[in-house]
């Protein structure tokens, strides 16, 4: 991914690596050990703390596809202040150091990977950094969904609380408002396009319309339309249509040919109402007067 690998750089890694598998909760390193290994992750979540007044302090979070080591004793120089546990099952590969500062010496590639490895890693660092020193809870949990995509709901929430200077209780409350949030938008969303959808097929005119029938057309469960009319316009889905078989009607009341030729009942069965009684008892519902009045009063305003 970061630069093409030689093929005798291959055949050194294969020789030299060793693969270490981890349960959940098993340790790759414990505070104070040395730290003799570079790790690169090809499975699961590690997660390296420090402890300060029997408070564990997380570090870091690495997930597949990043390399890992102690920060405080790399290269096993001196002993780790920091432990790396797992936090999922873990396979990770390892190349001891010694070795790598060998292959260092002799591929230009290996150094122009972990160079782009540090630099990803420390850039990273900075932003985390100044983000949990002078962002709220809010944006730090935003940093958190940014920087790893799909993890705020695989990682354990304390683990992630810590990573991020916040109680889980705090972390818990901003994640269910945050989904709440998102929920919303892409109720209104949906909202947009079912109104679309009833707009430019006119589907209102069908007298047996059901929900099911526009959620099958736009590929979604009906209780998430219902959701949606609920939240947004605060009616049913009857009277959500029946709001555009009345300015259905209302329009065709304002052509004088359709009142010569047709009543205002054979109108309302034409706009999709099922009866006379289902019409007038929805249009006064809508409108605060019967369909006779509203005529009247329109007559009387011409």
């Amino acid at each position: 991914m970061l630069y093409p690998v030689s093929g005798e750089l291959q055949e050194e890694f294969y020789k030299h690596a060793i693969a270490i598998e981890l349960e959940e909760g098993q340790h790759l390193l414990y505070e104070g050990g040395k730290c003799n290994y570079m790790y690169f992750i090809r499975e699961g979540a590690l997660m390296a703390y420090s402890t300060h007044k029997q408070k564990k302090i997380t570090t870091y979070i690495s997930v597949e596809n990043e390399f890992v080591s102690s920060l405080s004793g790399l290269y096993g120089e001196q002993p780790s202040r920091e432990a790396i546990v797992a936090v999922e099952p873990t396979l990770v590969l390892g190349v001891h150091t010694d070795i790598l500062q060998g292959w260092y010496k002799q591929f230009f590639d290996l150094n122009y990977i972990i160079r782009q490895v540090y630099e990803n890693y420390y850039r990273d660092a900075q932003e985390r950094t100044h983000i949990v020193r002078v962002g709220n809870a809010t944006e730090r949990y935003h940093y958190f969904v940014k920087s790893k995509p799909g993890f705020i709901d695989r990682l354990p929430l304390d683990c992630i609380a810590s990573f991020l200077d916040m109680k889980p209780e705090t972390l818990l409350r901003i994640k269910k408002q945050e989904q709440t949030n998102v929920q919303a938008i892409n109720s209104e969303s949906l909202l947009r396009q079912v109104e679309q959808f009833v707009q430019e097929t006119e589907c209102f005119k069908e007298k047996t319309l059901k929900v099911h029938t526009i959620a099958m057309h736009l590929g979604v469960p009906a209780y998430k339309i219902s959701q949606a009319l609920s939240t947004f316009t605060k009616t049913s889905f009857n009277d959500f249509i029946n709001q555009y078989r009345i300015a259905y009607l209302k329009i065709q009341l304002e052509k004088e040919e359709f009142l010569q030729n047709f009543t205002m009942e054979a109108l309302a069965l034409q706009a999709g109402f099922a009866s006379r009684s289902g019409f007038y008892k929805a249009f006064k519902k809508m409108e605060g007067i019967s369909p006779k009045e509203y005529l009247a009063a329109s007559k009387a305003a011409v």
